[in-house]
Parts: C-alpha cells; sequence; structure tokens
C-alpha cells in the first residue's frame, strides 16, 4: 500500500518535470505569405549571450527572392538584400527584440516565405540544456547521499 502511494506521488511530480524540460526546446519553424509590395515583421524576443541560427527559405511563381533585413536588439540594422535559400548565425549581444524583416518588393505576385530559426540560451557560459542536465546530476547526488546518510546504520 505504501508502494503504491509513493508512485501515485512521484508520477505527478514526473510529468511535470518532463513537461517543464520540454518547453525549454526553442527551435521554430514559421510558414507565412507576404503579398505584394507588403512587408511582414516576425520579432524574436533575445537576452545577452543567445547564440541564433536562422534559416530562409523563399517560394514564388516567378522569382524565389524577397528583401530581408535584421533589426537587432542595439538598434543596429543589418540589411541583406534580396534573398532566396539564406542562412546565418549571430549571437546576441543586449537583452530586448530582434526584428526579421521581409519585405516583397515584387509587384506581380505574393511569395511564401519558411522561416526556421533556433535560440540557444547560455547560462554562466555553457548552453541552458547542459546546465540543466550538471544542475539535475548534483541535486541528484546529494539526494542520495542525503539519503545514505540518514539512513540505519547497523551496529
Amino acid at each position: 500500500m505504501a508502494n503504491l502511494r509513493k508512485t501515485c506521488c512521484v508520477f505527478p511530480v514526473i510529468l511535470v518535470l518532463i513537461a517543464f524540460l520540454v518547453g525549454l526546446g526553442e527551435a521554430n519553424t514559421a510558414s507565412f505569405t507576404v503579398k505584394q509590395g507588403d512587408e511582414v515583421i516576425h520579432p524574436l524576443n533575445l537576452i545577452a549571450e543567445d547564440r541564433v541560427f536562422i534559416q530562409i527559405k523563399v517560394i514564388g511563381a516567378t522569382s524565389s527572392r524577397i528583401q530581408f533585413s535584421i533589426a537587432f536588439p542595439n538598434g543596429t540594422v543589418q540589411n541583406l538584400g534580396e534573398v532566396g535559400d539564406f542562412s546565418t548565425s549571430f549571437v546576441c549581444d543586449v537583452d530586448g527584440e530582434c526584428s526579421l524583416n521581409f519585405t516583397n518588393t515584387d509587384q506581380t505576385e505574393h511569395k511564401l516565405v519558411t522561416l526556421n530559426y533556433d535560440i540557444t540560451h547560455y547560462i554562466f557560459g555553457m548552453p541552458q540544456m547542459l546546465f540543466m542536465v550538471i544542475l539535475i546530476a548534483v541535486v541528484s547526488v546529494g539526494g542520495v547521499a542525503v539519503f545514505i546518510g540518514l539512513s540505519r546504520k547497523p551496529y
């Protein structure tokens, strides 16, 4: 009976931990249409030392290119011109919002843009997932040490 009670208490804790750890993944995919002569802005919320990888694929009937620029949180804007298949990566130096600007200067057709991006958070100079694994390992070893220390010792 005590074993069943213990299992009923541990199971919800495991479910909460799994949901929390799955939520730490930051890879995202978005597909959207940029109408002719229109602009679409996709914001990314970043913190200092984030590593960002961006990959873009543009599909159009006659031309698969679109004007693309990045507005960084520190206020600088990098205009990358017309891109079709494009990828870049950078390290964010300040907290804030990074804006990905897509402008369709083609007046004859809409463009379908597929955006893939991955944001890797860093804590104390190491990736967040590695930090969490180390933290969980240290807490687990500490728990085992406390359990052993508090257990009955045979005389």
